[in-house]
């Protein structure tokens, strides 16, 4: 099996030579160590190295400084919030003291064709390996962006006490990435295989909401994310960090193909208990601790991890990371004992 042919028939849980895997996103601060250890001079050489099946492809979205879809939006009322990894959730919002859904469009919503150039997006996902998975790194995260907008306990409070203006600022979000989607999508056709989509909805130990108000109001604009993905004949996996035991069959009902990152040490987000309960129902990305194990861990103890992995799901998960982001403080060690592992 080829790297392509491998991811597909993981997570359409058929039989593999391997398992699949991924290494995930390594933030910037994180690529100088990895690239000094394995003694290659760009995450392209990286992935080489370490045999890597996955090959992401960050939407472009022009928009400075960031340059980055996942901040294309931006609701704070204290200034510019900075890059993914600096950005809060908790800051006052644009939304932060509305009511009436009428003032939704006083927001300078902007307008995705001015960011995203067709003819760039063609480029970028021609120039990928053709050997490999190509996947989108999308985000299309309206649920965080509706926290955003508001301010997190601010949106969390309207969608009870003003649930039609909650629901406007969210509709309207999801309609600003599904513009994006359109543009982005139809510049890719035929050349990309999956799109990564999604919300944190989960904290270390449960939803940040409960699952009938995510049916409510979240999962209708899920939907119709994924519903265009899949238009276009593209695989969707939705990230989720955190404990969304209660949810996973919500999301592979609403068309999901795989669900990332099985935070391993999240509750009752086990790698045994999810191949047993949600085996026949859809497939996983991650499982690897991220929070400890490979910060902290050995590499022996790394592999025997992959392996524990690999014996609960010999299809179905493709193995990385339990987080999108290798951290600078990832021991690039525990890295390669993962591939290594995996391709035992």
């Amino acid at each position: 099996m080829n790297h392509r042919e491998r991811f597909f028939a993981t997570v359409r849980r058929q039989e593999v030579d391997r398992p699949a895997s991924w290494l995930g996103l390594p933030t910037p601060a994180a690529i100088p160590n990895l690239l000094r250890y394995f003694k290659v001079n760009n995450l392209d050489e990286l992935k080489r190295r370490i045999d890597d099946d996955v090959y992401a492809i960050g939407v472009p979205y022009h928009n400075p400084p960031t340059n980055d879809i996942g901040c294309s939006l931006f609701f704070g009322k204290s200034g510019f919030g900075g890059s993914q990894d600096h950005r809060t959730l908790t800051a006052p919002g644009f939304f932060e003291d509305m009511t009436d859904p009428a003032l939704v469009d006083s927001f300078p919503w902007p307008d995705p064709e001015e960011h995203i150039d067709f003819h760039e997006c063609r480029r970028i996902v021609r120039e990928a390996p053709d050997d490999m998975a190509r996947m989108a790194i999308m985000w299309a995260a309206h649920f965080q962006d509706s926290c955003s907008a508001f301010g997190m306990e601010n949106a969390l409070t309207t969608m009870f006490t003003a649930p039609e203006m909650y629901q406007a600022v969210i509709d309207r979000i999801t309609k600003f990435y599904l513009d994006c989607g359109e543009i982005f999508y139809e510049a890719t056709k035929g050349y990309l295989d999956a799109v990564l989509i999604g919300n944190d909805f989960g904290s270390q130990t449960r939803l940040m909401v409960d699952p009938d108000s995510l049916r409510q109001y979240v999962f209708p604009g899920t939907k119709q994310l994924v519903d265009q993905a899949k238009s276009y004949g593209l695989m969707v996996v939705h990230h989720s960090c955190g404990s969304i035991y209660p949810i996973i069959d919500d999301l592979f009902s609403l068309g999901v193909d795989a669900i990332h990152p099985i935070q391993a040490k999240a509750q009752d987000m086990n790698a045994e208990k999810l191949s047993h309960e949600f085996g026949d129902h859809g497939s996983f990305f991650g499982g690897v601790d991220a929070q400890y194990l490979l910060v902290e861990g050995t590499p022996e103890e790394v592999r025997e991890d992959v392996a524990r992995l690999k014996r609960c799901f010999p299809t179905g998960l493709v193995i990385s990371p339990s987080h999108e982001a290798v951290l600078p403080d990832t021991k690039p060690e525990n890295i390669e004992a993962l591939f290594e592992a995996v391709h035992e």
